[in-house]
């Protein structure tokens, strides 16, 4: 069954990768199976992040549009945050890029972050390798969009984007400790409000230190998404990441993360959450964290 659906996804069968990414998210018996079976490939995987209502689903959809109109194909995953009741996808990126799903050059997921942290889904390196086997030219993650700590994308992405706004100028010094280091490009969206060149300016005066220690240039795209201004030159940028040679210093860096995110996941499987709160309320008063922790 697994190399069946394997073939399906290599074929383009996007029935056939929708279901094998629900199979992996559920964690159904076997799943692992297919995938020992995925073959090794060195397909972009490019991430958008950054902090709430910064637009990055807008700009995801435009550059949607922007790598169509050259005839390639682009698998989306979206993550979104969870309900806390059903672990289901509260937000629905479906909607918001409803005008895709008929497009065969399309492949549009939404998921939930399902209680992880760093603004992720729990199964998101297994389904970003299974969706990389299907015949897509670039592979788009974003992000759920949590702050300063929704830093995970770069253990994943090989060009990351974050998407800042003006009026973040007052935060932009917190802002430095996470997102402001993970940036291979930075976009100032809504950039036609005041301050924005300010902005700008502010940002590559931080950013300047790490030109200087990196020996490289973090590109700032202005954009105005909802006028579908600036989208070229982030698509021109992004493709100029892609042909940088420190992406293939970088992608033996990735695996390493990826590697070690797994074997902790593994070495956790067995471990309830639950069954360790009732644990723990039976402790009651007494409850001591390091001396519970070192029984396990």
């Amino acid at each position: 069954m697994w190399q069946q659906y394997l073939e399906q996804i290599q074929q383009g069968d996007v029935k056939a990768l929708a279901r094998s990414i629900s199979l992996v998210e559920n964690e159904v018996p076997g799943y692992e199976l297919l995938l020992r079976s995925l073959p090794s490939n060195s397909k972009t995987v490019i991430g958008i992040t950054g902090p709430p209502g910064a637009g990055k689903s807008t700009l995801t959809d435009l550059l949607i549009g922007a790598i169509t109109q050259e005839g390639k194909k682009v698998g989306v995953l979206c993550i979104d945050p969870s309900s806390p009741f059903n672990l289901g996808a509260l937000l629905g990126d479906r909607i918001r890029m409803s005008s895709w799903y008929n497009n065969p050059n399309v492949f549009i997921r939404s998921l939930a972050t399902r209680g992880a942290l760093g603004g992720l889904h729990p199964k998101i390196i297994e389904i970003t390798d299974l969706i990389k086997t299907a015949p897509f030219d670039y592979i788009i993650i974003e992000t759920v969009g949590i702050g300063q700590s929704e830093i995970d994308i770069v253990g994943l992405a090989d060009i990351t984007v974050v998407v800042v706004v003006p009026e973040a100028g007052d935060e932009i010094q917190t802002m430095k400790a996470g997102l402001m280091e993970i940036a291979d490009i930075f976009v100032v969206n809504k950039a036609d409000r005041p301050d924005a060149d300010l902005f700008v300016s502010n940002l590559s005066t931080m950013l300047a230190p790490a030109f200087h220690s990196k020996n490289t240039i973090i590109p700032i795209i202005k954009t105005v998404a909802s006028a579908k201004q600036g989208i070229e030159e982030l698509y021109a940028a992004i493709l100029n990441q892609i042909d940088h040679p420190k992406l293939n210093e970088k992608r033996s860096w990735l695996l390493a993360e990826k590697a070690y995110y797994l074997i902790g996941q593994k070495r956790m499987k067995g471990i309830d959450k639950n069954e360790l709160k009732d644990k723990i309320a039976e402790e009651g008063k007494n409850f001591n964290l390091y001396q519970f922790i070192n029984a396990y």
